[in-house]
């Protein structure tokens, strides 16, 4: 009798989402998508999938979305809004660099640190990791932070990024779990991530995990497009959809209920990220910031990367392709040597209070969409088949992470060491920028320089790549005093 019971639920249940489904479409012009589910040929159980997918979209905002997108873009066409709100200009706010010679910065900065720390301590701090990324393009089949970029610890990057949140926590003082560590994952490789980290036992530290949300895609006319009878074209809402999907997966409401106030978001590709870094960290809760951008100064012009600016008197990223050649080229004191104006470049590394998140970037989240017009395969009713286009036909409507940088109102920018704090890993093996051999080699001058500083000689291969300070022996330099006037034998792993 059971398996009745089971099938009067399943009955049930799928009346109920048909009848929400059917109201909800009606209400804002989208039953066309329905069309299909009065097709006795197609499985129960698979109907009920697709009524399932179709309860999480947004149906509601879904147009506002979509206007507002299409607005910016013409917008954009015809050249732009009133004059007074285009202007581009060198980000006004509070800026600092690690890099300085500076002694008085440089002590504010050892100040900062220990601002940084002591909210650790106390609970106050969150690491938060965009990993919704897979390793395709590495030529790896698999989320793209379980890669291993081929250190003596064969450490992927996940494990490296919990194993430095791991001796933050010990650090402060307040044990390795002191400092939760909240990931974004994507549809797609959520499982796997889930499933990596579960069988490491999470390395030891507080992780949670809630998936990036998917839009669908649109016509030109905000229809949406079927791409089989039973299932919808839609596409990842763009890295942006961090802030919707704390939203709906209760992350925020769980940020807190911890008394969670400072929140650290990066990116899974930069093999040397510093996850809830106490000195960026202190260092904007000491400028009353609430919201943070810490950069890579560009050391040439034509470097292909957004800067941080300010249009119309609010702080924004500008992309590259937006600055005209002498705004790039523009130096500090108008000389050559000084360094560039728009200078401050974007590696997806930012700090929010909490408060920000909650109070205002969630009440804007509605007008944060661009449009995007893409090839979108659809279901064609005529010959029963999914037809890949050749030219665009529809939209896909993304958002980015830096979105929300106009909205604040003390938005604070640190300058950190290229060499000490970014190893991109993003092209395949065997090439000559961004790729693992690449962050490898930076990983290993890190080390190198950390038990040089420390007081010891480096003997044996000193050019290897293969040169290692785990994050559990140091988080950023420090604890290696023991090594002072010992030799070390190239290529090491400690």
């Amino acid at each position: 009798s059971n398996s009745t019971t089971g099938e009067n639920n399943m009955s049930d249940n799928y009346e109920t989402l048909l009848a929400t489904a059917t109201r909800r479409c009606d209400a804002v012009g989208q039953s066309h998508i329905l069309a299909h589910l009065s097709d006795d040929s197609i499985s129960k159980d698979v109907k009920l999938a697709f009524l399932q997918s179709i309860d999480e979209i947004p149906l509601e905002s879904l147009s506002a979305s979509l206007q507002g997108a299409l607005d910016e873009e013409a917008m954009l066409k015809s050249g732009g809004g009133s004059s007074d709100d285009d202007v581009i200009e060198p980000f006004a706010g509070e800026t600092a660099s690690t890099t300085t010679t500076d002694a008085t910065q440089l002590a504010a900065l050892k100040e900062a640190h220990a601002i940084g720390m002591k909210a650790a301590a106390a609970g106050e701090v969150a690491a938060l990791l965009l990993a919704g990324g897979q390793g395709t393009r590495l030529g790896y089949n698999g989320p793209k932070g379980m890669y291993d970029i081929g250190l003596p610890s064969h450490s992927t990057l996940f494990q490296f990024m919990a194993q430095r949140i791991k001796k933050l926590g010990l650090l402060s003082g307040k044990g390795e779990k002191a400092v939760p560590f909240y990931i974004m994952t994507s549809p797609l490789n959520h499982k796997a991530t889930v499933e990596y980290f579960t069988k490491h036992d999470n390395f030891g530290i507080d992780v949670h995990f809630f998936p990036q949300g998917t839009l669908p895609s649109l016509t030109p006319e905000g229809k949406m497009i079927l791409e089989t009878p039973t299932s919808l074209a839609v596409a990842p809402d763009g890295n942006g959809g961090i802030y919707p999907a704390m939203v709906k997966h209760g992350i925020l409401t769980d940020m807190k209920s911890r008394g969670i106030k400072y929140i650290h978001a990066f990116g899974v590709d930069n093999a040397l990220v510093k996850p809830a870094d106490p000195t960026f960290v202190g260092y904007c809760i000491s400028k009353s910031a609430d919201c943070g951008n810490k950069v890579l100064w560009k050391t040439s012009p034509n470097e292909k990367v957004g800067v941080v600016a300010t249009k119309g008197g609010k702080p924004c990223i500008v992309e590259y392709s937006d600055i005209s050649k002498e705004m790039s080229e523009r130096r500090a004191g108008g000389g050559d040597d000084g360094r560039l104006v728009f200078g401050a470049g974007n590696i997806c590394n930012h700090f929010y209070t909490l408060d920000f998140m909650e109070n205002v970037i969630v009440p804007n989240l509605g007008n944060m969409y661009h449009v995007a017009r893409k090839k979108i395969p659809y279901y064609d009713d005529e010959t029963k088949e999914t037809v890949k286009p050749t030219s665009n036909n529809g939209i896909k409507l993304e958002s980015f992470i830096f979105d929300v940088f106009p909205l604040s109102k003390s938005m604070a920018v640190l300058d950190v060491a290229r060499s000490e704090e970014f190893a991109p890993v993003k092209n395949p093996p065997g090439t000559d920028s961004d790729s693992p051999d690449t962050a490898r080699r930076l990983f290993s001058d890190v080390a190198k320089e950390w038990v040089k500083r420390a007081g010891a000689t480096l003997t044996g291969d000193v050019d290897s790549d293969l040169c290692e300070v785990g994050p559990m022996t140091s988080y950023n330099g420090e604890g290696l005093e023991g090594m002072r006037g010992t030799t070390v034998d190239c290529p090491f792993s400690i």
